[in-house]
């Protein structure tokens, strides 16, 4: 009996990266809400009654946090879309499977990055 290789995942490997995913989207969904709460309550830090001397530098302080708070919501953001995308393409039973060889991208790899579309020989060549 001839071998071949496989072309998808099984449908029992694939509801087991689905709950890796699941319980990713869960954490990254609660960060995202930690940060925005942040972002909504500037003033949480009981500064406001610093004298006039600190003022100056905490405000150029609290703007720089914000800005990095910002982007780590948007960081964050994007790989809540990127983990739903990858839900998706588990639905179609396409996950796993490298956008630019067409080869399955080995357990490792999806394990530590879940929303992975390629393998490390094409993202490697991506330069």
């Amino acid at each position: 009996m001839e071998k071949t290789e496989k072309t998808r995942y099984s449908d029992s490997e694939l509801q087991e990266f689905k709950e890796i995913i699941l319980e990713k989207l869960r954490t990254s969904r609660e960060e995202l809400l930690s940060l925005t709460s942040t972002l909504s309550n500037p003033n949480s830090n009981g500064t406001e009654d610093t004298s006039g001397a600190y003022k100056t530098l905490e405000d150029g302080s609290a703007t720089l946090e914000k800005e990095q708070t910002n982007q780590l919501a948007a960081r964050q953001k994007k790989f809540i879309d990127n983990l739903e995308a990858a839900l998706v393409r588990i639905e179609n039973k396409t996950y796993g499977v490298c956008r630019e060889t067409g080869k399955l991208i080995p357990k490792e790899r999806l394990r530590a990055v879940p929303h992975a579309t390629l393998s490390m020989e094409a993202k490697l060549k991506q330069g």
